[in-house]
């Protein structure tokens, strides 16, 4: 938290821009971000959702390449800006922080390479369930009272969002939300998702309970 500089973003303002060949990463300290990829086609697609304790940035600094995606804030965010050479010298005197950085690098491999097999090995409804579920245990907010069955989504996602994160056409994925609903495992006002019973979801959605992502 002393390193870099902190730095204000207002909601729906980009932190990073995809593209960019800047060499820092920020340290979210407040707020919720997405980190979205645009392909030549002019496809978009929600790659991630990160939070305050998250860093984002790391891999076009480490790899002295364009950033591959552009990061916006979806509420009010701070963070530190904190360049690249500043945080190799700060791992270096810190190899307890180089390894929690690997862990957090692996476990983002980790998530990445089960949507690939998820994409083969389960159907549309299945792949929604298992991203809310995880985005439920990840950044969920439990209602109370509810003995921890009820959680509400803590950032705005439109349903396309939803939808490229599960690796679904839109319509496919309206069809899949509206079904968990029928069914009584979410809730949906605008852009924001309730998830009604979340042991349920994780079992429809055969998420273990113990989400490292």
């Amino acid at each position: 938290m002393s390193q870099g500089t902190p730095m204000a973003y207002p909601a729906h303002r980009p932190l990073l821009q995809q593209g960019d060949e800047s060499r820092h990463v920020l340290l979210i300290t407040h707020g919720v971000v997405k980190v979205v990829a645009s392909s030549e086609s002019g496809y978009e697609m929600l790659l991630a959702v990160r939070i305050a304790g998250d860093l984002v940035g790391e891999m076009a600094a480490f790899e002295e390449r364009p950033r591959s995606g552009t990061v916006i804030a979806c509420s009010d965010v701070t963070a530190r800006i904190i360049q690249m050479k500043t945080l190799e010298t700060f791992l270096t005197r810190h190899p307890d922080a180089m390894k929690a950085m690997l862990r957090m690098l692996c476990a983002r491999l980790r998530w990445a390479n089960q949507r690939r097999i998820d994409f083969r090995a389960y159907d549309s409804l299945t792949r929604l369930a298992r991203v809310l579920a995880e985005l439920a245990q990840a950044y969920g907010h439990p209602v109370p009272d509810s003995a921890g069955r009820r959680s509400v989504l803590g950032m705005t996602l439109t349903q396309a969002e939803l939808a490229s994160l599960a690796g679904l056409a839109l319509p496919t994925a309206e069809k899949a939300l509206a079904t968990l609903s029928q069914l009584g495992l979410v809730e949906r006002s605008y852009r924001q998702i309730t998830i009604c019973d979340v042991p349920k979801l994780l079992e429809l959605g055969r998420v273990v309970d113990d989400n490292p992502y």
